[in-house]
């Protein structure tokens, strides 16, 4: 199914907003954009919804896909796209928001769907998901220019750090933090300070009036929060080759980077319980 803009998809495709959890794929580029909606599908998501820039060639497999035509390259847009379908999204239904060539991962998903997942957490009370991007890249640049590799896929397996967050107000947010590490703490003088923290709302169920800000936090602060006041809460993961990717493709960053790979590179195995086993996911009370 296809629509011509955003308009068009809030106009028409209201029957899609209610056959939740929904994975929202905006594809900012072509590369493993199949792969992407694929590992989606098969962790359980009763819809894919692709969004992407109207001339971007799509390949045969986003057939299946809901797919929206849409400027990705406007300041903001993404979170202007998701205030959007908040607004007219059923509070029933959960959604995970992320990129091409971002795969989000949770504990037990080799052997669980995500239908599974939310349905414990909103027993919990929760109305959303922290997730962690764990940043993706190719150990050999010379054969993966774009340092996209699934195959081979190295992330940092140390040098993460948290910090706790504050408001605009200057008060401490209980049970806030901005996460750092990866290729973009180490390559961070080519990364701007606003898109270097790894924390992101991975999954989450619409309420009335709430808004993703541009920092892709939202605006009901305990939706924000890692866990509840009495005990850990299901965390989840993004692996992602959105940061290598675009450090290797930008003028300013591609030339200076011979490789992403130090000391502290493991390779990815596609596995919750190498991310449970390195504390990137928390199982919570879910066993």
């Amino acid at each position: 199914m296809q629509f011509r803009s955003v308009e068009d998809f809030l106009r028409k495709g209201q029957a899609t907003l209610a056959k939740g959890p929904l994975a929202l794929i905006f594809a900012e580029d072509e590369v493993e954009i199949a792969s992407t909606i694929t590992h989606h599908r098969t962790l359980g998501f009763a819809q894919v919804v692709l969004f992407h820039p109207p001339s971007l060639t799509l390949p045969p497999e986003v057939g299946g896909a809901v797919r929206v035509a849409c400027d990705l390259h406007a300041r903001n847009a993404v979170p202007d796209v998701m205030n959007r379908l908040i607004a007219v999204c059923p509070a029933t239904t959960w959604i995970y928001w992320g990129y091409n060539a971002e795969y989000l991962m949770f504990p037990y998903c080799e052997t669980r769907k995500v239908g599974e997942l939310l349905a414990f957490h909103a027993e919990e009370r929760r109305l959303a998901m922290l997730g962690y991007v764990i940043d993706l890249y190719a150990g050999d640049l010379a054969r993966h220019a774009n340092a996209v590799d699934l195959d081979g896929a190295l992330f940092d397996a140390r040098g993460y750090y948290a910090l706790e967050r504050f408001g605009a107000d200057g008060l401490r947010r209980e049970r806030q933090f901005d996460v750092f590490g990866g290729i973009r703490w180490r390559f961070e003088e080519h990364i701007p300070w606003s898109r270097r923290k790894l924390d992101r709302v991975a999954l989450f169920r619409p309420q009335k009036g709430l808004e993703m800000r541009a920092d892709f936090t939202l605006s009901d602060e305990e939706m924000n929060t890692v866990a509840c006041p009495w005990h850990q809460n299901l965390t989840a993961a993004i692996a992602s080759f959105r940061a290598a990717k675009a450090l290797k493709s930008n003028p300013g960053s591609k030339s200076a980077i011979g490789t992403f790979e130090w000391a502290g590179s493991a390779r990815f195995e596609w596995s919750s319980t190498q991310l449970l086993t390195l504390g990137m996911m928390e199982p919570g009370q879910w066993f």
